[in-house]
Order: C-alpha cells, then structure tokens, then sequence
C-alpha cells in the first residue's frame, strides 16, 4: 500500500461538494471510468462498466444493494431502472445527495432509490440487510480499507456479494513508479492506494469467498485522455479558478493518472467476493 499522510478527510467531503460541477462538466452523470471494448462513446462505455460489474456479481431483479460512494446517483438509478434493484446510496457530499436524490425523483424511481450523506467508514446497517454491497472508485478515499470490508461484509445476506471497482497501487513498484502513484493520491485526495492482492486479502480476512478479480486497466484508461484533453478545450481551468482555486491539483494531475496506468505504477481492479 502506498499511502499519503497529509490528505484530511474533510479536503474530500469539501472537493465532492465543490466539484460535481466539474465531473458533470468534463465526463456526465457516472462518476467513475468507462469501460470499453471498441470505439464506444464516453456515455455507451461508462454504463458498461457498471453492467459489467453487475455480470460479475450476478445482481438479480429485486436485489436489496447499498451503494456506497454513490456521487450524483448515476449507478444507483441504472441499478433500479434496468436491474430492479432497491438501492440506498450514500456518499459524503450533502451537494450529492441532494444531486442524486432530485435525479431520481425526475426519472421516477423514488420508491426504489434513496439517498443519505454519511461517512462510509462509520455508516451502520444491520446486519445481513443487503444481497450486496456494491462500490465503484470510492474506496481510495478511505482511510481504513480493511476496517470497511469488516464492517460491509457483516451487512450482507448469506449468498450477498461484495463488487467492488478500485484504483490499485501496481505490484513492484520502483521509486519512479512508487513516486507517480503517491503523485495520484495527492492530487486525488486518496490517503492511500493498495494492491490488488491486498484487497483479495481483506476480503479473505473478512470471511468472504472471492470469486473473481480482474484488472480492467486497459480497458479504461482512455478516460482520462478524454478527460485531459476536455479540460484544455473547454477551459475548465477557467472554470476551477470561479468555483474553488484547490481543485486546480486534481485537474492537473489527469496526465499524471493517465502516465500511472500506462507505466504499470497502476491498475485498475474489479473484484467480487461472496457471503457464504
């Protein structure tokens, strides 16, 4: 694990508030990579990405799912709408709660949706409530990783799953690579990032059967070369200055990601482990 000691938790709460704008700007309503397998558009391959989340960990019509790091709502109405799921979303934005909650009153799917503003390293459900905990690129952001996994695989129903998308810190790293991803961390406000065997490991700990791990870097890298070079056509810098002068390292660490993933410093990890 590669860590970052300086980033605070409240630096996070504040960038999602300030910053949704700017996700909605540069990428649409799915916080998080696309997925592609050809020459799909942004919007075709960032709901791939969830559908294939959704393959892997076998989420059935009727599925009681937490979303956890659900930013503007995006994969939780896709869960309801098209998979019939009942969802709650929680994220530590208020601005994205009330981003995700309004969304899904317009799309009709208030019955099925709801969303709370909650840290997700000490939310409580009961236990054994959900068929499964589902999270796309939120766990870089906490602070004790194996802590959650503890605490979300008590939540789930026997049989439930865990599926759960992450950027991973790549397995022997030199400096220069060990550089690039602490370089990430910081300009991405993730106090650290692990490896995949790592996660594998926690979920083992936690008395989950893991049933399939794969590394999906190359087929989402090209987010960020769509995302880098929208910044510089629509001046979004311009736009970071107006809203808040801090989000300027973020969007300044885009190339930096992007090098990251292609050095090997990192991967991008899908994984899904079981309740027995």
């Amino acid at each position: 694990m590669i860590s970052c000691p300086t980033i605070r938790k409240d630096v996070i709460r504040r960038h999602y508030d300030v910053s949704t704008l700017l996700y909605r700007l540069l990428w649409g309503p799915h916080i998080h990579h696309g997925y592609w397998e050809g020459n799909e558009s942004p919007q075709v391959a960032q709901i791939q990405l969830s559908e294939r989340l959704v393959e892997a960990a076998g989420i059935e019509a009727g599925d009681k799912v937490v979303d956890i790091g659900c930013g503007m709502g995006g994969s939780s109405r896709l869960l309801a709408s098209r998979y019939g799921c009942d969802v709650t979303g929680v994220t530590l934005s208020a601005f994205q709660r009330r981003w995700a909650s309004m969304a899904s009153m317009r799309y009709g799917l208030g019955q099925q949706t709801r969303f709370v503003r909650a840290d997700a390293e000490s939310i409580d459900f009961p236990a054994e409530n959900f068929d499964a905990v589902w999270s796309i690129e939120c766990t870089e952001h906490l602070f004790d990783k194996p802590a959650f996994v503890r605490r979300a695989a008590q939540w789930l129903k026997p049989g439930g799953a865990m599926a759960i998308c992450a950027w991973l810190a790549g397995p022997n790293l030199d400096a220069g690579q060990r550089q690039q991803v602490f370089d990430v961390c910081e300009g991405f406000f993730c106090p650290s990032l692990a490896t995949s065997d790592e996660y594998v490991g926690w979920f083992r700990d936690a008395g989950l059967e893991v049933e399939f791990v794969a590394d999906w870097t190359k087929q989402v890298d090209r987010t960020w070369e769509i995302c880098r070079d929208r910044v510089h056509r629509f001046a979004i810098h311009r736009v970071a200055h107006w809203v808040d002068r801090g989000q300027i390292i973020f969007l300044d660490r885009f190339q930096t990601i992007l090098d990251a993933y292609r050095s090997g410093a990192m991967e991008y990890g899908c994984f899904v482990a079981r309740k027995r």
